[in-house]
């Protein structure tokens, strides 16, 4: 009887799947949520691209804009949840000292509020010159998988892009 037991193979797949199913699982898992994960990286891009974009290709703007504009990166989000993006959108000066001040900015979100007028920024290296402009866009997403299998902690995007005025050499802002 024991010698039939140990030549027996008909349970020999069922009992391989048992064993490497669970890994399988996990790495289909894992992957799902790494490509969620880098949609979410990629639609935070494009949205601080995106807001600023629109902002540098008008010569003047308003509040109001501004906030249709933060609307629009909402919808760029999505489908991922908008309630943790944050947008700021900020028009930076040289002056001619060679200090870059804000002149305006709007902010969306609890972690990205307006910057104060005045307040000095750092940009990169040879950015822009004395007396030049430049349209500062930021966005900031914290992604939450799912799943929390692979990615069990918060993902936090952040992106800053910087676009030079089109039509005017600032980009005004009649009631920021």
């Amino acid at each position: 009887m024991l010698r039939r037991f140990v030549r027996d193979r008909r349970g020999v797949s069922a009992v391989e799947f048992a064993l490497i199913a669970p890994i399988m699982i996990f790495l289909y898992a894992g992957l799902a949520e790494l490509t969620m994960g880098l949609m979410a990286n990629r639609r935070a891009e494009h949205v601080a691209s995106a807001i600023g974009d629109l902002v540098a290709q008008t010569p003047t703007t308003s509040a109001t804009e501004v906030t249709d504009i933060f609307t629009i990166g909402q919808a760029i989000i999505a489908p991922f949840p908008t309630a943790s993006l944050n947008m700021r959108v900020s028009s930076v000066k040289v002056d001619s000292g060679g200090t870059a001040k804000v002149v305006w900015s709007r902010g969306y979100g609890a972690s990205l509020t307006a910057k104060p007028v005045g307040a000095i920024i750092t940009l990169p290296n040879n950015l822009i010159s004395v007396g030049e402009s430049v349209i500062m866009a930021e966005s900031r997403y914290t992604f939450t998988s799912p799943l929390g299998q692979v990615l069990p902690t918060p993902l936090v995007f952040n992106r800053v892009y910087y676009l030079r005025p089109r039509r005017s050499e600032e980009v005004a802002c009649s009631t920021c």
